[in-house]
């Protein structure tokens, strides 16, 4: 396996592969950036195909974190870090606390936080062999919401400078993806007056979503095919690509899913067909913010989270605006406002 050969690989400060064999714990982590500070991101634990996916995943969400990170004008360096295998087979204390042992030997490069399928109580497993986590119950806790509340204020960002408005009446948003994020950002939604169209490839999530927001279910393929004005990625990424993107009759993509672009040229085709793209790392960004209010000196605050998390809004808006302006796609503009802010500083 070529790490420096990897696609991804964007000068990483710090791969390293994990192991354990008493708990079975296989796991990835990677630093990418630590200029305006620790390298700061979740967990993942996916089952993937091979460990080159692996790698691949871990390398480009941890620049992602990079870039977000620095957007959202946090002290934080970018870092990830994923354990392969089967969340619903190999959880147990043994493989986490394993895995908190890795954490505290890095020696405070990286801090680890909650994602796809690492709760709240499995980071406090972590927390029992280091401090180098966060997002903790008590403290800062489930992220969740807040991203959601960030992604919904994303769109309404979008409304705005494409629409000139910000009502939802009448708004149709198709939302793929229905976990913890999604739920809430469904609805925030719901509540403004949108209407829904869902899916998930868990038929629970989808009659909960239903059920409780009045929302129509589709198809896991359909959902490409519908006539909206909204598409929402909230799953994995990658789902902004080749295939789909013909398919796509919304003119607006925003959604809390990261790494939605399959390719980075895939911003400008959305572009040029007429589609505004909110940055994923940019619009997503409210569960790292609150993240971030744990490691504050007087202590966690709701209410500050809150206030920085609706700057979301504004950093958009400055997004489409500089995108419109100089003719060029919405993630390069967002990749070249992370790289100044990481260049000079806070």
């Amino acid at each position: 396996m070529a790490v420096f050969n990897q696609a991804e690989f964007d000068n990483h400060e710090q791969v390293v592969f994990c192991s354990d064999e008493e708990s079975g714990l296989k796991a990835i982590i990677a630093v990418h950036n630590t200029n305006l500070g620790p390298a700061v991101g979740g967990c993942r634990m996916w089952d993937y195909a091979n460990d080159d996916d692996a790698v691949y995943d871990v390398l480009r969400l941890a620049k992602g974190m990079t870039y977000k990170n620095a957007v959202a004008r946090l002290p934080f360096g970018g870092g990830k870090s994923v354990i392969i295998g089967n969340a619903k087979e190999i959880k147990s204390e043994q493989l986490f606390r394993a895995f908190g042992r890795k954490l505290e030997g890095l020696g405070g490069s990286y801090y680890c936080a909650e994602d796809v399928n690492i709760t709240c109580d499995d980071v406090a497993l972590m927390n029992k062999e280091t401090n180098y986590v966060l997002g903790l119950e008590g403290k800062s806790g489930n992220p969740s919401p807040f991203t959601a509340y960030g992604t919904f204020l994303g769109i309404k960002a979008a409304l705005q400078h494409q629409r000139g408005h910000q009502n939802f009446a009448g708004i149709k948003v198709a939302v793929q993806g229905l976990g913890s994020v999604a739920y809430a950002l469904c609805k925030y939604l719901s509540e403004a007056g949108a209407e829904l169209f869902v899916t998930d490839i868990n038929q629970d999530a989808i009659e909960r979503v239903v059920n409780d927001f009045n929302a129509t279910a589709v198809g896991i393929d359909e959902i490409y095919d519908l006539d909206v004005d909204v598409y929402a990625p909230c799953a994995l990424g990658a789902t902004i690509n080749d295939l789909t993107i013909p398919r796509l009759k919304a003119t607006i993509i925003a959604g809390c899913a990261n790494n939605q672009l399959a390719e980075s040229r895939h911003g400008e085709v959305i572009r040029e067909k007429g589609i505004l793209y909110a940055p994923d790392y940019v619009i997503n960004a409210g569960g790292i913010i609150n993240v971030y209010y744990e490691t504050a000196p007087e202590g966690y605050s709701k209410a500050a989270s809150n206030k920085h998390v609706e700057v979301i809004f504004d950093t958009l808006t400055e997004i489409f605006a500089r995108s419109e302006k100089e003719q060029k796609s919405t993630h390069l503009i967002a990749d070249e406002l992370a790289q100044e802010i990481i260049k000079n500083g806070l």
